[in-house]
């Protein structure tokens, strides 16, 4: 085989290209019809007719895809995406008479007539101009495409919790960001050069065949037409892989984008550990396979380009020469009789031409069928995240987790629960748990029934060690988790407010951080002026940071500017800001003073904000009521605080 392939190479790199692409092919057929005979006396699982479902091609499955995707980039038929289309099909018109008048002009009786024909300097301005508008309205049929998507994704994304939903409840969408950015404007591009490359082989050919049939009868385009769909069926065949490889390429790219984000955002972590090699063996790993398929693919496009090359424009101009010849070699013909040579040979040229041209036009819609197949990959991505996106806002998810808890231990239990079977009542100043269990999205349950009440003015202590359900418990009550059986009354999500050990310092101005999420506008609409601003930054002893910078509007890197302790305060003066019903305390004064958390929880109480709070400090059962804990097996308990718990606490 060696012998052969060198050979080959050395006498023709087109034929050994061929030959090449051949073997790949028959490799790969092997390579599947072995999987096939070492499971085939399995039946198909349901996880193989889904891969078989969701493939990768040019198929009926294809079509339906893209034609739900098109409706959302062009919703109506009277908008600025259907004006752009009309644009290009009204531009390829006068290119066309153009070239057709450069065909008659080759044969022009006289220089005069063949400058008329081809230097005309009018006819050349509008030429140029015409071809730049055309230019022109595709690169701003891309633009509103992209936006048209990039704003449908988003909005489906940005709906509720359907973010926090992706990454953390279903792991069918891994790098939702490439999908959102990179791929959506790929998708955008090969739809727009799809229809560039289509458009103007069609109006060719369309205008073409009556052209010739006219002047050489009908014989000569139905042979083309029957080489294209021959020839086009054929390289469809062979082109099938592309698809598959396309979606493995971006599958790919997003690992090695992912591990590159991960570096920059745990770099400190990193450097205290000295894990520079063993994150640079990482992402060698990781972009090793990146390049290892992004070589197959390469070499695949070889082997296509060079058959494509030979069916779709060889072989295409040779055929077209053979039908057009074909009534000028034939003396009985009447033409012989009625013209002279010179006006038979003008008419030979001139259909030859044309015949070529469409030949090239037909070739052009073959070669299209490449970037059809490539375009089926990026179609199959944006699909599966509309679908996964569709499926979060209604409340499905999927996920195969593994339990983080002890397989061993018979204190956890894990049955199969319905998501969303709970009941959720909205019902201001109070929250009360009714016999519901729970559990963590795979099934896990940490507390089979959990009941108890508890109403505004009560704050509750949580407690209890590591992985015994205190997180979830706040996952279930912000909404995040789904709520599997029972019943939950509580107020409405604007009426809870979250407190992290790490909060969140969003980009934008110092005031941005004392009233995310809320913008400046919604601070004018609630009557809240920036003196008052003031003051909850001097109730949590922050007055000088707005000292430091002068104004408000000051935009600064806050997760960096300010210090751990200073960020947990001013997530608390956000929360006096917002002034919720109730506020969720989640260690959220671990880095701060003892005197301050002390005024902090005792301004909570003046203002009416009723606390669940997580932490293991002796200083805050004072400003409790009641306590809930659990120990970490399934059990758990919801009492009154006295001195004795504090005590026991302690």
């Amino acid at each position: 085989m060696a012998a052969v392939s060198k050979y080959l190479t050395a006498k023709n790199s087109s034929i050994a290209g061929g030959v090449l692409l051949v073997l790949y092919i028959l490799k790969q057929r092997r390579r599947r019809g072995g999987n096939k005979k070492g499971r085939s006396e399995l039946v198909l699982s349901n996880e193989d007719k889904a891969a078989k479902k969701d493939r990768a091609a040019v198929d009926y499955v294809f079509f339906l895809r893209i034609s739900k995707i098109i409706r959302i980039m062009v919703p109506r038929w009277f908008c600025k995406e259907v004006g752009l289309l009309w644009l290009g099909c009204f531009c390829y018109r006068p290119i066309w008479s153009h070239t057709n008048n450069k065909l008659r002009g080759i044969c022009a009786p006289s220089l005069r007539h063949f400058y008329g024909h081809n230097l005309s300097l009018p006819l050349c301005t509008c030429i140029a101009l015409v071809n730049n508008f055309l230019k022109l309205g595709l690169n701003e049929l891309k633009l509103r495409f992209r936006v048209r998507l990039t704003k449908h994704l988003y909005d489906e994304y940005l709906k509720g919790y359907t973010y926090y939903k992706m990454g953390n409840l279903d792991n069918r969408i891994a790098n939702a960001d490439q999908l959102l950015t990179q791929d959506v404007e790929r998708f955008c591009n090969s739809v727009v050069d799809l229809y560039s490359n289509l458009s103007k082989p069609l109006l060719d050919i369309g205008l073409y065949i009556f052209k010739l049939t006219s002047a050489i009868g009908a014989q000569g385009p139905a042979s083309m037409m029957t080489y294209l769909l021959v020839s086009g069926l054929f390289l469809t065949r062979l082109r099938r892989p592309i698809g598959k490889m396309t979606v493995t390429e971006q599958r790919y790219e997003g690992e090695y984008r992912y591990v590159n984000s991960r570096l920059i955002t745990n770099s400190e972590e990193i450097a205290f550990y000295n894990g520079n090699m063993r994150e640079k063996q990482t992402i060698h790993s990781t972009f090793k396979k990146l390049v290892d398929h992004l070589h197959k693919f390469i070499f695949f496009r070889f082997s296509m380009g060079f058959v494509d090359s030979l069916i779709a424009k060889y072989i295409a101009t040779v055929v077209g020469y053979l039908v057009v010849s074909r009534p000028f070699l034939n003396l009985a013909d009447p033409r012989h009789m009625n013209s002279s040579q010179p006006e038979l040979l003008e008419d030979y040229y001139q259909s030859g031409r044309m015949l070529l041209r469409m030949s090239q036009a037909l070739g052009r819609i073959v070669l299209a069928g490449r970037e059809m197949t490539r375009l089926s990959g990026f179609t199959m991505r944006i699909t599966e995240l509309m679908k996964v996106l569709k499926e979060l806002n209604s409340g499905k998810y999927e996920r195969t987790m593994v339990s983080h808890q002890d397989k061993e231990s018979e204190a956890v239990e894990r049955v199969p629960l319905v998501p969303g079977s709970g009941q959720i009542i909205n019902v201001d100043h109070v929250i009360k748990f009714e016999h519901t269990p729970l559990s963590t999205p795979n099934g896990d349950i940490l507390i089979k029934d959990l009941t108890f009440e508890v109403r505004s003015g009560t704050n509750v202590l949580v407690c209890g060690p590591n992985g015994c359900g205190k997180s979830s418990l706040f996952r279930v009550l912000g909404e995040l988790w789904p709520l599997f059986g029972g019943r939950l009354t509580k107020p409405e999500r604007g009426k809870l407010f979250y407190v992290p050990q790490r909060p969140y310092m969003t980009l934008g101005t110092l005031r941005d951080q004392v009233i995310y999420p809320d913008t400046y506008e919604e601070q004018k609409r609630k009557g809240i002026s920036d003196q008052v601003l003031k003051e909850y930054l001097d109730n949590v002893q922050l007055g000088h940071i707005l000292d430091r910078e002068g104004t408000w509007d000051t935009v600064q890197d806050w997760m960096d500017v300010l210090s751990g302790g200073e960020k947990q305060r001013m997530a608390m003066a956000r929360l006096f800001y917002h002034k919720p019903q109730f506020a969720i305390l989640d260690e959220c004064t671990s880095a701060v003073s003892v005197d301050v958390e002390d005024f902090i929880y005792s301004h909570c109480r003046t203002v009416g904000i009723s606390l669940f709070t997580v932490s293991h400090r002796k200083s805050l059962w004072k400003h409790h009521e009641y306590y809930l804990h659990m120990d970490g097996r399934g059990n758990y308990d919801f009492k009154p605080i006295t001195e004795e718990t504090i005590e026991f606490g302690s």
